[in-house]
């Protein structure tokens, strides 16, 4: 008599997890394993990986036909996270296991030949679906705490299939306890070890303050990598649910979230070989990438024109709309990427530009050539631009002079922050239609001097409501309920990228 065995497990499919139905029939025939359902080639080789694992935790793999149905059929399923259900299926089927141990439970979990549970990735998207559905999940104990960080999940924790079978004839195993969540730490590098860049430094808050994009364009040694560096330290801390998103993107694109982590801001750095598709994500099953794992944080290019054009231009829609689609011809998935692009580049190609030193021998079409590998609907979408001088002699060697550490910035960031957040809702960088219009408009004098840049053709329609977001952030920061003259012309300065730089 043919015996059926069903359990729950999950498919990774972007950001989210799809439930799958993992059925398994015993069935007289020649004897044999046979896994359908769209498996692609790591789900297909499950089945070595399952035999090998069931005999040598001394559990008899049954000499019948075995056929391991996963729906739905249409779904394509990929990686190894349904070995442990395959495998708690097959001795649910054969009756080594009772077969209702695992009722209202989820599976997953990758098998060795010994029989130990080995961590999967995608844990915590999967962990909070199944919370959602109200279900348990049982996970390798290696991925217990990341998935622990979804609110009100019950996770059963195991270490081999031979402890967990036993566990299985007492009973359910036993639910994990919920760590305390760790507080998130000061790791960036501090603002206090820069010197001089008093220009510089206010950018960065602006920028903190407003999730404003920045791009620092000066000669080499100038400071525009160590300021960089220094953004995600004076952020404001993430919000629970914003923390939630950074661990789920982790948890897919990186194979696993530490939860010693949690609460900290990604901070990402492509090297300028990176192609579109490691910046934007994709693939035949689309993964995320450079802009999807600085979602909640901080995404630096530098070296910014010798990045491919084509790789600059798709960075466009996600900067715009804060999340991005990548289709291909059976697959589509979204991701989020809301990040803070911050660019540093040289003025010409020998990056001596307006020095003091006076060693640049650039031509004028050699510097136009250079900076045209940035198209200006790109340098459209960057808020803050702004020339960054090398630091002279008397700043580099003055010890004693005191510099603002991140922590002093951070505070007037975080109560710049909070003043928009209870008038708009949302960060200035993201007002876009009508709150645009209600929150953001300066005074008579403030619009008298955007009118002007608008008469000049100074500004396009863009720039120019970036320009009224960023004179927003301006008035937040000096405590003012409207953006005034002072304001829009401080905005103003930094759209000068095409003057030339200071000698």
């Amino acid at each position: 008599m043919a015996q059926l065995a069903t359990l729950l497990s999950r498919a990774q499919n972007g950001l989210t997890a799809d439930l799958v139905t993992v059925e398994v029939h015993l069935a007289p025939g020649l004897p044999g394993l046979n896994i359908v359902g769209l498996p692609e080639a790591a789900v297909r080789e499950a089945k070595d990986r399952v035999k090998a694992a069931i005999t040598t935790c001394g559990y008899r793999f049954p000499v019948q036909r075995i056929t391991c149905n996963l729906a739905p059929a249409d779904l394509p399923k990929e990686g190894s996270r349904f070995d442990l259900a395959i495998a708690l299926g097959i001795l649910m089927a054969s009756e080594q296991v009772p077969a209702g141990a695992l009722q209202g439970v989820e599976v997953l979990g990758e098998l060795s030949l010994s029989g130990e549970l080995r961590p999967v990735p995608g844990v915590l998207p999967a962990a909070l679906k199944a919370t959602q559905a109200g279900r348990a999940l049982l996970v390798p104990a290696a991925n217990a705490a990341e998935a622990l960080l979804a609110p009100g999940a019950c996770v059963l924790p195991a270490r081999t299939l031979m402890e967990l079978c036993a566990s299985l004839h007492e009973g359910r195993p036993a639910a994990a306890a919920a760590p305390a969540l760790p507080q998130a730490c000061d790791t960036a590098p501090d603002l206090s070890d820069v010197r001089g860049q008093a220009q510089a430094r206010r950018v960065l808050e602006i920028a903190a303050a407003g999730a404003h994009s920045v791009l620092l364009v000066g000669s080499p040694g100038a400071g525009k990598s160590m300021l960089a560096r220094r953004l995600p330290g004076i952020l404001p801390p993430l919000e629970a649910d914003e923390a939630l998103e950074v661990a789920a993107v982790a948890s897919i694109a990186l194979g696993g979230f530490d939860p010693a982590h949690w609460g900290r801001r990604p901070f990402r750095a492509p090297h300028h070989t990176a192609s579109g598709v490691a910046l934007v994500g994709g693939g035949s099953v689309p993964r995320p990438g450079e802009i999807t794992l600085a979602h909640h944080g901080v995404l630096f290019l530098d070296e910014l024109p010798e990045f491919d054009r084509r790789s600059l231009e798709v960075l466009r829609e996600p900067l715009e709309t804060g999340h991005i689609t990548v289709s291909r011809a059976a697959r589509q998935a979204e991701f989020p990427a809301r990040f803070q692009l911050v660019a540093a580049m040289n003025p010409c190609p020998c990056g001596w530009l307006g020095d003091v030193s006076g060693r640049c021998r650039c031509t004028p079409d050699q510097v136009l050539r250079y900076r045209a590998k940035i198209s200006g609907p790109l340098l459209d979408r960057i808020d803050l631009q702004l020339f960054v001088p090398r630091v002279d002699a008397a700043q580099m060697t003055d010890d004693g002079a005191p510099r603002e550490s991140s922590r002093t910035v951070r505070e007037r960031v975080v109560a710049a922050r909070t003043r928009a957040l209870r008038r708009q809702g949302v960060a200035n960088a993201r007002l876009d239609g009508k709150a645009l219009e209600q929150y953001a408009q300066p005074d008579a004098d403030g619009r008298a001097l955007l009118q002007t840049a608008l008469a000049r053709h100074l500004l396009t329609a863009r720039s120019y409501h970036r320009c009224l977001r960023v004179a927003r952030t301006l008035a937040d920061l000096d405590g003012s309920e409207r953006a005034g003259a002072e304001h829009v012309a401080e905005a103003l300065r930094y759209r000068e990228l095409d003057r030339a730089p200071p000698a």
